[in-house]
């Protein structure tokens, strides 16, 4: 279950990045709303995922998830280049992720 409320919170977490964007400075309600909302479930379901996960792995997988995401929905949505150096340092994150998970 530790592992559903990880995923759960990684994508609270790209809706968190996302809607800052979308925000605009908090001058958007709506976007707004998404962004506290959003933080809250995050740090919420990730609360829940270390009650049974050690955090030197969950804490980097939430990280890494939702910046990948952002990177991908930045692409995606926000038409941002997706440039060699940034496909380098996501593909780094997750073998620095990978890493932790294999250590534990």
């Amino acid at each position: 279950m530790a592992w559903i409320y990880l995923a759960i919170a990684a994508a609270f977490e790209i809706a968190f990045a996302m809607s800052m964007k979308y925000a605009e400075g908090f001058t958007r309600p709506l976007p707004t709303a998404v962004t506290v909302l959003s933080t809250i479930g995050g740090v919420g379901f990730l609360t829940l995922a270390l009650r049974t996960l050690p955090v030197s792995v969950a804490y980097p997988i939430w990280t890494a998830v939702g910046t990948l995401g952002t990177v991908v929905l930045g692409f995606v949505l926000l038409r941002e280049p997706l440039t060699v150096l940034k496909v380098l340092s996501a593909l780094a994150i997750v073998l620095g992720v990978a890493g932790l998970k294999g250590s534990a």
